[in-house]
């Protein structure tokens, strides 16, 4: 009982992912009075829809990583949820602060493959709106900090680096997709660095590596 019981140690914190989605959707569907945002340059980069497919695979990336450092050090899952949780918590406050939105999608699409149609369901189900920052970049960051900071798990640094590549790819996405401005991903590269240095490195990080866990 006592292995099971260490195992799924701080299990509860998963609770605060359906309260994060209720939120969201409430600001989703009641917040629609935005600002909108972006920069010229954002309309000079290309629609790429086969990026859809990184875009998409970013939910059970960032699901896969976290549980798994869940089960194999939870200290280094504390601090990447910690990271996580800070960040989505900035994103509810400034959708209601700040409502945003953006206009750089494609009015229409003149060729039709699959991952058109995966752009069209996208589209359909996701507006344009409360996109600052990007969750997409700063949870793919989180992810990515806590597989470089952890000493229990995935050690080969070939496995570290290929889950690096397909996070950058992850970021890029959201830029090829356009369903994020520059705006949005240099703000969450922005308040990625400030977590990072109270989650990973700061007071935060030294108390819980002073747990035994």
């Amino acid at each position: 009982m006592k292995i099971k019981k260490d195992l799924f140690r701080y299990w509860w914190l998963f609770f605060y992912l359906p309260l994060y989605l209720i939120v969201f959707f409430l600001e989703e569907k009641y917040i629609t009075d935005c600002h909108l945002i972006g920069i010229a340059l954002d309309k000079k980069i290309p629609f790429i829809e086969w990026f859809f497919f990184p875009y998409y695979i970013w939910f059970p990336f960032i699901a896969a990583l976290v549980v798994r450092m869940f089960f194999k050090d939870k200290k280094t899952y504390l601090k990447s949820v910690g990271f996580l949780y800070f960040g989505m918590t900035v994103f509810l406050i400034i959708n209601v602060v700040y409502p945003n939105r953006l206009d750089i999608r494609p009015a229409s699409f003149t060729r039709d493959n699959i991952a058109i149609r995966l752009a069209q369901a996208m589209y359909e189900g996701d507006t344009p709106t409360n996109v600052l920052p990007s969750i997409h970049v700063y949870n793919t960051l989180g992810v990515l900090l806590g597989i470089w900071t952890t000493k229990l798990d995935m050690k080969r640094k070939s496995v570290k680096w290929a889950v690096t590549v397909l996070g950058a790819v992850i970021i890029c996405s959201t830029i090829f997709v356009k369903q994020h401005s520059l705006i949005d991903v240099f703000a969450a590269f922005a308040l990625a660095v400030p977590a990072y240095l109270f989650f990973f490195r700061g007071a935060y990080a030294k108390k819980v590596d002073s747990l035994s866990v």
